[in-house]
């Protein structure tokens, strides 16, 4: 009885120890579980921050290829679709540079709430904000270099504008001085001449008491000729005599196939030098 007794009470006092042992098992499973989920929300918030972190940087070297390209050139127009590329990539650039300094803000947002204390993490974060800020000073600076760009293109096409309609106007008083010389060159060098009968040319006051061009003749009667061209003048008659005085030697006076005359000016100069008004009398 004494030895079973004895048994029991082991058997009591091993059964205890393993339920005790059995407890803190299950505590410290339980503060392992704690442990883990707070380690794998910490990860979860750095991998968040390292593909912000990511995305600015990647933002960054997109403003700087598309700094690239805008060029200014001083003292060059640009074309209409070139200054459109050139909008197209300043506001693009603005766009980016707006979403990188949000998601900059949102970074030191995320690392204060988080409690990571790193270092070199804020360190990388500060870095970028430099980039970034760094970028937005060029990018002011290319702005107002576009700025005055544009107004050196206003003022160039404003000169080029007034060139050109100097130029026209030039163009134009060099035509009207040209038409004007003309005309005088070709009034200089007008000749006026008329044939007909005898009792026409009477009846046109050309012949008067026998006299040639005294009195008011009908000038309106005469056929005006650039004398520098019309050497020849057809008078369809078989019987022709010029009237006014004209040197004989300067002209002659030749029949056609048809054997009508022809008066033709071998002399110019001499020929109308004497008068500038030629009668010929025909039959």
């Amino acid at each position: 009885m004494k030895k079973f007794l004895i048994f029991a009470v082991a058997v009591q006092m091993l059964s205890a120890c393993f339920m005790g042992n059995e407890a803190k098992e299950e505590a410290m499973q339980k503060e392992r579980d704690s442990l883990q989920r707070i380690i794998n929300e910490k990860d979860l918030e750095l991998n968040d921050i390292m593909g912000t972190i990511n995305v600015v940087q990647e933002g960054i070297s997109r403003i700087n290829e598309a700094e690239g390209r805008v060029t200014v050139a001083d003292g060059s127009r640009e074309s209409a679709s070139s200054k459109e590329v050139i909008r197209e990539n300043m506001a693009f650039i603005q766009e980016v540079m707006q979403q990188n300094r949000d998601m900059i803000a949102q970074l030191k947002d995320k690392l204060k709430k988080s409690g990571i204390q790193a270092e070199k993490l804020n360190k990388t974060i500060e870095n970028l904000q430099a980039q970034v800020e760094s970028q937005h000073a060029r990018i002011q600076e290319l702005e107002a270099e576009l700025a005055e760009k544009d107004i050196l293109i206003t003022e160039q096409g404003k000169q080029i504008a007034d060139l050109h309609r100097s130029a026209s106007e030039l163009a134009k008083e060099n035509k009207d001085k040209a038409r004007t010389m003309a005309a005088q060159e070709k009034e200089l060098n007008a000749g006026w001449f008329v044939f007909g009968t005898k009792n026409e040319l009477k009846e046109q006051k050309i012949i008067e008491d026998g006299e040639v061009l005294r009195g008011d003749f009908n000038k309106g009667y005469f056929t005006k000729i650039d004398i520098r061209y019309d050497r020849t003048i057809r008078l369809y008659s078989k019987n022709a005599k010029v009237l006014t005085n004209h040197p004989a030697d300067s002209y002659s006076l030749e029949k056609n196939d048809e054997g009508q005359y022809e008066l033709y000016v071998k002399d110019i100069e001499k020929f109308w030098g004497a008068s500038k008004y030629l009668v010929i009398q025909v039959k």
